[in-house]
């Protein structure tokens, strides 16, 4: 039985050998600075929703602080650089955390804020899911999951989120919501995107939904599921490499300088 965080999958359909240096090999290297912006993001953010579900009356400024401690006191090393200096993200994490609470936190009904699987099970696949779903939300078509994410590319001048091979990993989460919480997952799923950009004008956050975001795990009769896939790289024990991967650099794989598909 193999363990796969649902966060890794994106690895490992986009560079298996990179996936297994980390996670199963166990090579790690310091979180960049556009990393340490999204925890920072979501931790604030995750306490002011947890406020608004248990009443306790947390103010926005107030939950900003949470944001503040990820930077300046991370529980992981950091490699900083020119472009993102502790200062730097603060004010942007600052930024994305006031908007999202004044803007888009109203709007939602949450019934829990980062709900944790620790383990999902897949006998026949050989695997075991496991993870943290940001939020689980509730509208009048029911209860369905909701991801948060950050990025210099994760809303367009238009205004729309970028959707794209995000399907099969809301898709798992809506798996481990179900298995942590015992809730029927049958609302759609929803991208809450917030834009890491600068300026107050490239910082933008804007809303998408995933329609049957499990139909591409499964799979049918005219192709396998991804977690078949998934099952089949991590049991055969065939991490190729992808060099034209966009994150085959020394900044994001721990293997790249011993990497032979790089030649």
């Amino acid at each position: 039985m193999v363990t796969i965080r649902a966060s890794s999958l994106g690895d490992l359909f986009d560079c298996p050998a990179r996936w297994e240096a980390k996670h199963v090999l166990g090579m790690t290297m310091p979180m960049g600075g556009a990393a340490a912006l999204g925890k920072a993001v979501h931790a604030s953010t995750a306490v002011f929703d947890r406020s608004t579900i248990d009443r306790a009356g947390i103010t926005i400024d107030e939950a900003a602080a949470a944001a503040v401690d990820a930077i300046h006191k991370p529980d992981e090393d950091v490699a900083w650089d020119d472009d993102w200096q502790p200062a730097t993200v603060e004010g942007i994490a600052l930024a994305l955390h006031g908007r999202y609470c004044r803007d888009i936190a109203p709007q939602q009904t949450y019934r829990a804020v980062e709900v944790l699987c620790d383990r999902l099970e897949i006998s026949d696949l050989g695997i075991a899911l496991t993870g943290t779903v940001d939020r689980l939300h509730v509208n009048d078509a029911g209860n369905g999951i909701t991801d948060l994410k950050t990025g210099k590319t994760a809303v367009a001048a238009d205004g729309t989120v970028s959707t794209k091979g995000h399907a099969y990993q809301l898709g798992v989460y809506e798996l481990l919501a179900h298995a942590a919480s015992g809730i029927e997952i049958d609302a759609t799923a929803q991208i809450i995107g917030m834009q890491t950009g600068k300026t107050e004008k490239a910082q933008r956050i804007a809303i998408a939904q995933i329609h049957d975001a499990r139909a591409v795990l499964l799979g049918d009769e005219h192709s396998q599921g991804l977690l078949h896939t998934a099952s089949n790289i991590v049991h055969s024990g065939a991490f190729f490499g992808n060099p034209r991967s966009m994150l085959c650099n020394p900044n994001y794989c721990p293997r790249y300088n011993k990497c032979g598909y790089r030649r």
